[in-house]
């Protein structure tokens, strides 16, 4: 076992390295807070790219967010070497890598952080001196665990498994004039939403004729709008379901930052999405959700929440793990509207929405 030697005081300084896209982020607060569980007078700094910033901020677990400003300030080349002074001025302690990308290691190293803790993958075996041996059994099991683990195999203790998001208040209020401006926010009237997008490829994606019909079925069973969620890319996506779901939709796909995407996922009484990172957003939130996956691993990034389901039709292909499906998208074809229909139903009704 390769044992942190760190002390807990109000001098200790460490740094927690993020993982880069939005869903591992997510899946990393339980990492964060065990890290403050363990070290709970000490100054904690998490290292993270912009888009995943909104993750940590407001977490009352983290003292500071560093920018890894990779498109600026410490874009690749001398950017990397101004990065690590950058960390160098900090005087961290301990850096423990969520990423485990050779140069998550070699920017600790170049910082000359005492201890280096993180998965020995990569051939990074050389720049860490707490380095955790991969054990193969953790690629079969959830992320969350997988990312725990880092912190046993150091002889650190973990704070449970449940994922932590803290939307920022002002996001919240412009969450409340949005809803009633959309006249979204009144008695016996769910707040629904879909995320028909989803980034590495159209594998993981359902068909957007599909998310259409099923916004409409919903929009007519409970009188009511649904909001389409996604980012800039989906924005197209969003309109050409909007204009296939007659009315039913309302999107907002690229028109709001991520904070405030977090923030309107935690007003929801339902959440449709692929596997994706708002699901595990919502999951933070503790959002009802129903999860269409196809193509990726159910068992590693199922969303964590209880009061989630996952529909999904086995296929001998799948999980395939593949950006785009080489064949018929088997795995996606065989869930219909009316499967993902009820399972939205079953949630609405025992929350007391009639239809």
């Amino acid at each position: 076992m390769t044992e942190i030697r760190l002390k807990d005081s109000s001098r200790a300084h460490i740094l927690i390295r993020a993982a880069n896209w939005v869903g591992d982020a997510v899946m990393t607060t339980p990492v964060v807070r065990a890290v403050r569980t363990n070290f709970p007078r000490a100054r904690i700094t998490v290292l993270a790219k912009p888009w995943v910033v909104p993750v940590y901020a407001n977490n009352p677990h983290v003292d500071q967010v560093m920018v890894y400003e990779n498109d600026g300030r410490h874009k690749m080349g001398l950017g990397t070497l101004r990065l690590a002074k950058d960390m160098q001025h900090q005087r961290f302690d301990l850096a423990i890598l969520m990423q485990n990308a050779f140069e998550a290691a070699l920017l600790a190293f170049l910082a000359r952080i005492p201890e280096r803790l993180g998965y020995n993958t990569d051939a990074r075996r050389l720049l860490l001196n707490r380095c955790i041996k991969m054990d193969p059994a953790l690629k079969k099991g959830h992320l969350i665990d997988y990312y725990l683990a880092i912190l046993t195999s150091a002889g650190l203790e973990t704070a449970g498994r449940e994922l932590e998001l803290y939307p920022d208040p002002r996001d919240r209020e412009w969450v409340q004039r949005f809803l009633d401006g959309e006249n979204l926010s009144g008695p016996g009237c769910p707040v629904l939403g879909i995320n028909p997008g989803a980034t590495g490829g159209t594998a993981k994606r359902w068909f957007p004729e599909r998310y259409a019909q099923l916004a409409e079925k919903l929009a007519e069973r409970y009188q009511t709008r649904v909001i389409i969620f996604g980012g800039p890319a989906d924005r197209e996506l969003g309109d050409e379901i909007s204009a296939m779901a007659n009315g039913a939709c309302i999107n907002m796909a690229g028109r709001t930052s991520l904070s405030k995407a977090f923030a309107l996922i935690g007003a929801l009484n339902l959440f449709v999405t692929n596997d994706s990172g708002l699901m595990h957003a919502a999951a933070a939130q503790n959002v009802n959700q129903v999860a269409v996956i196809g193509s990726t691993d159910h068992i590693a990034t199922a969303p964590a929440n209880k009061n989630s389901v996952m529909v999904r039709q086995p296929v001998p292909c799948s999980p395939c793990l593949k950006k785009e499906c080489p064949t018929d998208h088997k795995c996606m074809d065989k869930i219909t509207v009316d499967m993902v229909v009820a399972a939205c139903n079953a949630f609405l009704e025992k929350d007391g929405f009639s239809g």
